[in-house]
């Protein structure tokens, strides 16, 4: 008689917090991770509480979830210290003639994101009105490339051209403007602030 065995991931450290830090520092939701990974909500949410231990195959589905291969996820491959981004391998968005890359792999605990952003002539990152999409305690630091640059900080503009950097508090409702004429490139670099717990 055959009996199908269910094969559970192996137990490392932590996986539900790894999980938990990584869906957080791509700024997504437990619903956003479900869908990407076609594992339930619920099913996350006792993963990353620690509650449950995934199977191998759901394991899987939430590494892919979360851009990584599974051994990626599980820290199987933790002997190597150097994360390279390979510039046709990065995540982008591109929407309203603002074209978004994330510089940085999503390497689970990292504090840090760096991006690069290409603003058309006329565009903007967001809305006067968009809400804050840091949490509390981050900070921003933007440098122009190449072009010119607004910067609007709850409510104050400020302008930058080549060269310039800024840095501020990334939990203030704020977005970027190209009001030139030509193409504007900066790099963005977000540390996140200290975590309530």
């Amino acid at each position: 008689m055959n009996v199908a065995v269910e094969t559970k991931a192996p137990e490392t450290p932590a996986i539900g917090d790894r999980v938990r830090a990584l869906r957080e520092a791509m700024g997504l939701s437990l619903r956003d991770l479900g869908e990407r990974s076609g594992v339930s909500a619920p099913m996350l949410s006792q993963v990353e509480r620690g509650e449950t231990s995934p199977t191998l195959a759901v394991a899987t589905k939430i590494a892919a979830g979360l851009e990584l291969t599974l051994s990626q996820l599980l820290r199987l491959d933790e002997g190597e210290h150097v994360a390279v981004s390979r510039a046709g391998e990065r995540r982008t968005l591109e929407r309203g003639g603002h074209r978004f890359e994330e510089l940085t792999p999503p390497l689970p605990g990292q504090r840090a994101d760096v991006s690069l952003h290409t603003l058309d002539a006329g565009a903007a990152t967001g809305g006067r009105d968009d809400p804050p999409m840091h949490e509390p305690g981050s900070r921003e630091t933007a440098v122009v490339l190449s072009g010119t640059l607004a910067l609007v900080v709850d409510g104050t503009r400020h302008e930058l051209g080549e060269g310039d950097g800024v840095t501020f508090d990334a939990d203030l409702p704020h977005h970027f403007e190209n009001e030139g004429g030509e193409l504007t490139r900066f790099i963005a670099v977000i540390a996140a602030g200290l975590r309530r717990s």
